[in-house]
């Protein structure tokens, strides 16, 4: 808090020091009807108004008035009276001694709606009180009172400030111990319905708001009392607390212009929210097979929503755009372009990867559970959502997939023709051409009638896949029910095309061949469980 004070305390002086180089900079003209006027301002009152040509604009004539006003003014040795009026022709100047300070025309008598000669002597008037008052302003006498005046309005506005701040750290106890009690017994009664920390968050905030809003106005009201105590600085306090209050003025009357454009919006979300709904309902009846369509399969019915969800959004946006507050500015229209030319640029990978997702759903090429390989990666699908695939590998890992690859890659869904007539699973293993092809393909259709899990209906086959150099590559091929178990299955079909090759003394010759051994490369049956292995319990 003390950091907080100072800093604040520092800004002040900055701005009651800097402040008066900003005041009385000049005039800037101001349309009234078709004529440019301006007015001759001197320590932040306005004397009197005057025209301009395009040759001599008003504000260039107002500054040069202000300045001839203000060096009488800085010299003493001229009495304010001696300021006179001068008739020449039909215009009247203001004088004082040799130094001309206006000519009036009639034009300017125009102004006010009167005769020449009245303008002049208001002029006159306006002019000496100026004087007068720029001279006692910047008198010793009153700069010194006025000095002490700041001093005690600067140690009452702090000790205000003090005295504010520890009352409203009192409220904050006193609240803690009275209220906070009360916010959680009510927690309690409403079975956690009500959080106690949420309510006791929206009435601190809304105690240190009302401290912030007290500690600006009394530093408001300081600045404006000190601003307003030295000539330099008095047209700046005269226009301080229109600076904050113009804004909430001009948001206030924007609110209230936008109030039937707001209302149209509001009109038009409770519509729309309305047809989201009812299209909810129907197609989540299609997904739940409530509501069947000949033609439309119920796991397209989620994603189709989501497309008509995003179609529905988009007219309504279109719609709404002309009634967006603000929507006609250029501000809103660069700031909509901008950020369309961001998201066009940042979000293609990000608009490819959605389509991609869409498509994939229409395609149908696999679904959630269904065990795929794409590229390098294989296992079950978990979830299919818009932007990614994500998959289970046969590690247990959790794989995610952008769209747009799964989308250009080929996939290979293990799941589809599992149940009818059944996925194929297939092995090879070279034989030498000393063993007749008849022996090797009941052998190897015996090991495929040990191993559980495949299907004797349809029935084995065994394919012969090539003619080598030294061997013949035969390929099993044997169907299973359950692609998730593809890998268990091929394992046991391997240890059991190895026993039933080692009890009929025949040798596996691939992958590679060099010379025919000396003895069969095989395992005799008494050899099959040497230590560790141990033999299967009987039945």
């Amino acid at each position: 808090m003390f950091t907080r004070t100072r800093f604040a305390g520092l800004v002040l002086v900055g701005l009651f020091v800097g402040l008066p180089v900003l005041a009385d900079t000049g005039t800037a003209p101001a349309p009234d009807g078709e004529v440019m006027v301006a007015p001759v301002v001197v320590d932040g009152k306005t004397l009197f108004r005057i025209r301009g040509i395009s040759s001599y604009p008003a504000d260039v004539r107002a500054a040069a008035i202000r300045d001839r006003i203000i060096s009488i003014a800085k010299d003493a040795s001229i009495a304010p009276d001696s300021v006179r009026l001068v008739r020449r022709d039909d215009t009247i100047a203001l004088v004082s001694g040799d130094q001309e300070i206006l000519v009036l025309v009639p034009a300017d008598a125009e102004l006010e709606r009167v005769r020449l000669e009245t303008a002049g002597g208001s002029a006159r008037e306006r002019i000496v009180s100026a004087i007068r008052e720029y001279r006692e302003d910047r008198s010793p006498a009153v700069l010194r009172r006025n000095t002490a005046i700041l001093f005690g309005t600067t140690v009452v506005a702090a000790l205000l400030l003090w005295a504010v701040v520890g009352l409203f750290r009192w409220l904050i106890r006193v609240a803690e111990r009275r209220v906070k009690g009360q916010i959680d017994k009510l927690e309690q009664v409403s079975h956690r319905v009500l959080d106690a920390r949420q309510i006791w968050g929206w009435m601190g905030g809304l105690l240190r708001g009302v401290r912030a809003l007290t500690l600006f106005t009394l530093v408001m009201l300081w600045l404006e009392s000190a601003l307003g105590l030295y000539p330099w600085t008095r047209p700046v306090s005269a226009e301080l607390f229109a600076l904050v209050l113009d804004p909430l003025k001009e948001m206030g009357a924007g609110l209230l212009a936008a109030v039937p454009d707001l209302t149209f919006l509001a009109v038009l979300f409770v519509v729309v929210r309305f047809c989201l709904r009812i299209i909810w309902t129907f197609f989540d009846r299609v997904h739940r097979g409530w509501i069947r369509l000949e033609t439309f399969q119920r796991e397209l019915a989620m994603p189709t929503y989501r497309i008509v969800r995003l179609l529905v959004i988009v007219f309504a946006l279109v719609i709404a755009y002309p009634y967006i507050p603000g929507s006609d500015s250029d501000a809103f229209k660069g700031m909509s372009l901008f950020f369309g030319v961001v998201l066009s640029i940042g979000s293609s990978s990000f608009i490819a990867n959605i389509i991609a997702g869409y498509s994939l759903t229409y395609r149908r090429a696999f679904r959630e559970g269904d065990r795929i390989r794409v590229g390098e990666s294989e296992g079950a699908v978990i979830e299919m959502t818009t932007l990614n695939t994500r998959i289970r590998s046969l590690k247990n890992e959790e794989i995610n997939i952008p769209n747009s690859i799964v989308l250009g890659s080929a996939i290979v869904n293990y799941t589809t023709f599992q149940r009818e007539p059944g996925l194929i699973l297939h092995t090879e293993v070279g034989i030498g051409y000393d063993v007749s092809w008849r022996q090797v393909e009941a052998m190897l259709l015996a090991a495929a009638a040990r191993t559980q899990g495949l299907k004797q209906e349809p029935r084995p086959f065994v394919l012969q896949k090539a003619l080598g150099d030294f061997t013949v590559q035969y390929q099993l091929n044997a169907y299973c029910q359950d692609a998730n178990t593809m890998n268990s299955i091929y394992s046991a079909l391997h240890g059991n095309i190895q026993d039933v090759f080692n009890e009929f003394g025949v040798q596996i010759m691939s992958p590679n061949y060099v010379a025919d051994p000396a003895q069969a490369k095989v395992v005799p049956p008494e050899q099959w469980y040497p230590a560790p292995a141990e033999p299967p319990a009987p039945a």
